[in-house]
């Protein structure tokens, strides 16, 4: 479904990926991990074209992104939900999910049923929100544009425990029902029981590319470890 291949991407003059790979098969929910500068949120950029590579490929469905401007991407069947979630501050939480509307399996109903707290929040503005529930805002705009791969980047960070479950409930419900989906996040435990296949970066490259089961102790301590 999603194949990047040997990408290699700048800020400006300093490199940030120096050859990442990975690849996300229909239906497959990978774990994107790495300590924290390891190159996860350039990679997710360099997918979406907000920071474009400037050598690799990146193929989603046989199509080459890399050609392509961000909206252009999101237009193919991808959706964000990015780190720091970026709601639209000054709309409320029903115009924050219409505003990127496509037709699809994913309606308004369908998100407010998947994160009920969005339901009664309908009105408020998006900047009256906690944390937690900006994220599930953020991630119900993501699926209200009926993506094909949804990518989230640190999908609870910092949340509290409460949000934090209703989040991994609601991924799991996504996996459930075949939604590919690529997710960075710190939470293993969690985590790793959803992941089909797992990619570790370091130092923006790919270190690692496995399955879950393979991941052991040894490798959690040299890629995961503080």
């Amino acid at each position: 479904m999603l194949t990047v291949t040997d990408i290699h991407t700048f800020y400006g003059p300093s490199q940030a990926l120096f050859g990442v790979n990975l690849s996300v098969k229909a239906g497959e929910l990978v774990a994107l991990m790495g300590r924290n500068g390891m190159g996860k949120t350039t990679t997710i950029r360099s997918i979406f074209g907000l920071t474009p590579a400037r050598s690799g490929s990146i193929e989603f469905e046989s199509r080459d992104l890399r050609r392509l401007p961000a909206y252009r991407i999101a237009q193919a069947g991808l959706g964000l939900v990015p780190e720091g979630r970026r709601c639209f501050p000054n709309l409320s939480v029903r115009e924050n999910l219409v505003v990127t509307a496509c037709s699809g399996h994913w309606s308004l109903e369908r998100v407010e049923a998947l994160f009920p707290r969005l339901s009664e929040r309908r009105h408020q503005m998006a900047n009256t929100l906690s944390g937690g529930e900006q994220q599930m805002l953020a991630i119900g705009r993501a699926l209200m544009t009926n993506p094909r791969l949804l990518v989230l980047d640190e999908a609870t960070e910092g949340l509290a425990p409460v949000i934090r479950k209703e989040i991994w409930s609601a991924i799991r419900r996504l996996k459930q029902e075949g939604q590919s989906t690529v997710i960075v996040d710190k939470s293993l435990s969690e985590l790793l029981p959803l992941a089909d296949s797992c990619v570790i970066l370091e130092k923006g490259r790919t270190a690692w590319t496995g399955q879950p089961d393979a991941l052991d102790d040894a490798i959690r301590d040299r890629y995961l470890g503080v």
